[in-house]
């Protein structure tokens, strides 16, 4: 066995909601360059600041930036990133369980796969809601090429750049890309949550592994992969137009539109390799740190409520 046990009574909602925005934090801590390194290669050929910067490839990517920017900006953005992870992960993970007991018929202990894909698209969509203005920052400052003391600086820290975005665009500017997000997160989510959900629930029963890390590091690594591959034009899209300029595109339609003319379909998948990395690295982390905080909180829930 690796790792701590089950625990026999089943986590709380509350444990499950905690678990999963810590998890999420402590996921994104260590992936995040390769999210930036995403977002850079997805805008190049359109924002005119980073056409000076040929990037090619992850490692390319990251170390171009190191080399013109300095060794901090594969982080940038990092603050806006936590932020979102507490506000978002939380509700789409943390819920999941929750809302998917909501959609199964009384009576019924097996959940079928539409109720898990309703219980992914509404988790995903709640969590869209509450934490959009934690994505706009986040994907702003990853974006914004920064070479030196001598370039401009648009925002002077994570606070500033909310007050800024809302004060230029109005505060519908920090809700920007609402829609292709909600989108790409209904469909994340559920390439995400159902995928993994159904690999560890057949790994289970059919006795190939037993609820540790091996199971969670398999399950975790098949939802990285189906969710890179479903979701990725959605997410060029979504990163495209929270990063444009007022005005560049008129709705999210019109940039898929326009990178469909301009740059032909294969900029849906600009970006595919740093996606999958970041995001396979991203679920193998979080859902085996989710699993086991979660049975640490109960641990320390029952220790509590022990009366010896």
């Amino acid at each position: 066995m690796v790792g701590l046990k089950p625990s026999e009574v089943p986590p709380t909602t509350a444990v499950k909601f905690l678990g999963a925005g810590a998890a999420a934090c402590f996921a994104d801590l260590l992936t995040f360059p390769l999210d930036t390194a995403k977002v850079r290669l997805q805008i190049q050929g359109e924002n005119q600041a980073a056409r000076s910067a040929q990037y090619r490839g992850v490692l390319g990517t990251i170390l171009t930036m190191v080399r013109t920017e300095g060794p901090r900006s594969p982080y940038k953005g990092l603050v806006a990133g936590l932020q979102r992870q507490m506000s978002f992960a939380s509700v789409r993970i943390g819920l999941y369980d929750s809302v998917k007991q909501f959609y199964t018929p009384k009576g019924s202990d097996h959940c079928s796969i539409t109720t898990r894909i309703l219980a992914g698209c509404t988790t995903g969509a709640m969590a869209v809601t509450c934490a959009q203005p934690t994505d706009v920052v986040k994907i702003r400052f990853q974006a914004s090429v920064h070479a030196g003391p001598g370039s401009n600086r648009k925002y002077s820290g994570t606070m500033d750049a909310y007050r800024t975005i809302a004060r230029e665009e109005g505060v519908r500017g920090l809700w920007k890309g609402t829609l292709p997000n909600i989108t790409r997160n209904a469909i994340i989510n559920c390439a995400e949550m159902v995928t993994y959900d159904i690999i560890k629930e057949k790994l289970l029963n059919y006795h190939l592994l037993t609820d540790n890390f091996p199971c969670h590091f398999v399950s975790a690594f098949g939802a990285g992969f189906c969710a890179t591959v479903v979701a990725s034009p959605v997410d060029v899209v979504k990163t495209r137009y929270m990063n444009s300029p007022p005005g560049q595109y008129r709705s999210p339609f019109d940039c898929m539109l326009k990178m469909v003319t301009q740059e032909g379909p294969t900029a849906f998948y600009k970006g595919f390799t740093p996606s999958f990395l970041r995001l396979g690295a991203w679920n193998v982390v979080m859902f085996v740190t989710y699993e086991q905080l979660k049975r640490a909180l109960m641990k320390i829930q029952m220790l509590r409520e022990s009366p010896f």
